[in-house]
């Protein structure tokens, strides 16, 4: 059984709740948007971006509020708080921003939104040039975390002809 504490195992389960089949959902967005990073960024299907933010612990999230960007950027609509179910409890959730969102993940991995997030009104839609960006970094996520052979060398010269 996986354990749905770690921040790997939260992004997992709190990816697939995003729906990744109607949404585009890309972990560790840290360039190319001009947004700051992000443990997850939704795309939903309507252009806009949600900002999902993971947190295994109370150190952690007492840490997140020093950020100077204090996830506010105009191109995400929502910003959630992704949180273990141990993580549920008020002197906890306070350090969450009013703002924000709230989904608990508890000991089977299973969602739950608990507290909504506030909607950014005057978010922005993500432009086609935007989009091309965050499909190319989906695309290197993926042969980063499932595909990465060390034991090929790049090459320019391979014989590919490209």
């Amino acid at each position: 059984m996986a354990n749905h504490e770690t921040t790997a195992e939260i992004e997992r389960v709190v990816g697939n709740f995003f729906r990744p089949r109607q949404n585009i959902v890309i972990p560790n967005v840290s360039w190319g948007l001009s947004v700051h990073e992000c443990d997850l960024f939704v795309l939903t299907k309507n252009g806009y971006g949600i900002e999902v933010e993971i947190k295994i612990s109370k150190a952690d999230l007492i840490k997140d509020k020093t950020k100077t960007h204090g996830h506010n950027n105009i191109k995400i609509k929502k910003l959630f708080f992704a949180i273990p179910e141990k993580l549920n409890i008020p002197e906890t959730i306070a350090h969450i921003p009013e703002r924000a969102g709230i989904i608990v993940v508890d000991k089977n991995g299973r969602c739950k939104i608990i507290k909504a997030a506030t909607v950014r009104a005057d978010a922005t839609k993500m432009d086609d040039s935007k989009k091309t960006v965050l499909f190319r970094l989906g695309y290197l996520r993926y042969w980063d975390r499932h595909c990465n052979d060390s034991r090929v060398a790049p090459s320019l010269d391979d014989g590919l002809g490209i």
